[in-house]
């Protein structure tokens, strides 16, 4: 039996929220600097070392996007120099918990690839 979404149609109100949702998780880095936070990185030399191939630009570009979405909280800590740091907020950490079963797909779908020799079920992805 078919699975059920929870809405009839994807062409209702909660299509669009989806499609953002979708958009923001699979814009390039932002899941490598998630991941980061995750574990661990709390500021910006902390992102950029574990990060292998970001530029400066665009570690500072998404960070400020994950920022402004609610994703990632900045702190300044007044001291001298001045110190910014990262972490998830509650809101990227319920994105994570709620990505968990799609990592577990890939995982599951990356194995099964590897057994499937190309020509038999299409090419590997």
């Amino acid at each position: 039996m078919p699975r059920q979404l929870e809405r009839s149609s994807i062409h209702d109100e909660t299509c669009p929220r989806f499609q953002e949702a979708l958009e923001t998780v699979g814009r390039r880095w932002t899941g490598s600097i998630l991941m980061a936070a995750v574990q661990g990185a709390r500021r910006f030399g902390e992102y950029r070392a574990v990060i292998d191939g970001i530029s400066d630009r665009l570690l500072s570009q998404r960070l400020k996007e994950l920022e402004s979405e609610g994703l990632i909280e900045r702190t300044v800590v007044p001291t001298t120099p001045v110190q910014i740091t990262y972490r998830l907020s509650p809101s990227g950490e319920a994105l994570l918990d709620a990505l968990q079963p799609l990592v577990r797909w890939s995982l599951r779908r990356a194995a099964e690839n590897a057994h499937t020799p190309l020509g038999e079920g299409g090419a590997r992805t």
